[in-house]
């Protein structure tokens, strides 16, 4: 899977995008606030309807602008699809496909997907539950063609279920909302676990490259107590849940955590060793993919030589070639890159939202 061609309007301070790219690396380079960021953000978002750096749409499209449009060119093998996004200012989203209209996200995501590694993905880590959900969810977006439908009816039920807490004093006015609940949260629990089983070996193996001198250990926990019927766990905690005003246990709770040596990463590692773990478990999600269903990620790499002494920029370089999954990187200059030696690959200079390819 790789993005030949993208076409960019209107989109932050990025002027008059037309590129074509290579399939395996591509290095966007540029000073710090010449766009090179905001060009990684328009990929992102062409893959997943949403940005990785603000969650405010007006933000994003040019100041003087009704909307910003994206174009792509998608390649996987002998297949090749045309993509277009277009958000509006008022919030609205537009999705193509080969030119036809009423294509979700979801549709673009299934087609594109995308790995990101920046200096903020470290909340994977030291962050709060829901981003270990999502890891986990996206894994099985691509994986369990069910899952997406399952997860949205989860999330319906959850909400209504925590609006009829607010309406009702007698249990049994809720059961027709937690039997349904209950099964589906059971499925959504079931293969997380599975998927969670499957991709730690693969975590695991990857980390003891990349941090030779930790044992790293992960564990899935569902978001209830192991064994115990989720119904039940409803009933039992129908009073505490009223008096909160929602649901406190579910697997909108549930976890993926990382222990170094015995003790949670986020307290024994440095940034550095962070991102290294960060980046390793992208690349094995990544490759997971490819293994399971030889669909190639593309790897998203803001500030590669953040934080990485060069040994390790060596290490996590010659992984992504060994992925031969298609790989954009941005760097202020092109020494940071000097480790990245791959066959092919094309380079692009950002300056002042001005893109242009260089020899």
């Amino acid at each position: 899977m790789a993005i030949s061609r993208l076409i960019i309007e209107h989109f932050r301070n990025l002027t008059a995008v037309d590129l074509e790219f290579d399939h395996g690396f591509n290095f966007l380079v540029g000073n710090n606030g010449s766009g090179k960021t905001s060009l990684l953000e328009s990929i992102f978002y062409l893959g997943h309807g949403r940005s990785f750096k603000s969650s405010v749409t007006t933000r994003i499209i040019n100041y003087d602008q009704p909307h910003f449009t994206l174009h792509g060119r998608i390649q996987e093998q002998q297949h090749q699809w045309s993509v277009g996004l277009q958000k509006l200012r008022q919030g609205n989203t537009i999705v193509k496909i080969n030119g036809e209209d009423g294509n979700k996200i979801a549709d673009l995501a299934h087609l594109l997907p995308m790995q990101i590694i920046t200096p903020e993905g470290l909340t994977l880590l030291n962050g709060g539950p829901s981003y270990r959900r999502a890891f986990l969810d996206w894994g099985l977006f691509h994986h369990q063609p069910a899952f997406h439908s399952a997860w949205s009816n989860l999330h319906r039920l959850l909400k209504q279920r925590n609006a009829a807490l607010q309406q009702t004093y007698d249990y049994e006015h809720l059961t027709v909302w937690d039997d349904e609940l209950a099964k589906v949260a059971h499925q959504v629990s079931l293969w997380r676990a599975e998927y969670a089983q499957a991709l730690s070996p693969e975590i695991e193996q990857t980390c003891c490259r990349f941090l030779p001198e930790l044992e790293i250990h992960v564990s899935f926990h569902q978001g209830w107590e192991k064994e115990t019927d989720y119904s039940e766990i409803l009933r039992k905690n129908f009073e505490r849940d009223k008096a909160i005003g929602y649901t406190m246990s579910g697997p909108q709770k549930a976890d993926f955590r990382f222990k170094a040596n015995g003790l949670p990463v986020e307290d024994v590692l440095s940034r550095g060793q962070l991102k290294l773990l960060m980046c390793a478990l992208r690349l094995a999600q990544g490759e997971h993919l490819m293994a399971q269903k030889n669909r190639h990620c593309i790897f998203l790499i803001d500030d590669f030589a953040s934080e990485l002494d060069e040994t390790k920029r060596a290490l996590l370089a010659e992984r992504l070639q060994r992925s031969d999954s298609q790989v954009f990187v941005t760097a202020i200059s092109p020494d940071q890159l000097y480790q990245m030696q791959p066959e092919r690959y094309r380079t692009f200079c950002v300056n002042n939202g001005i893109i242009t390819q260089s020899n």
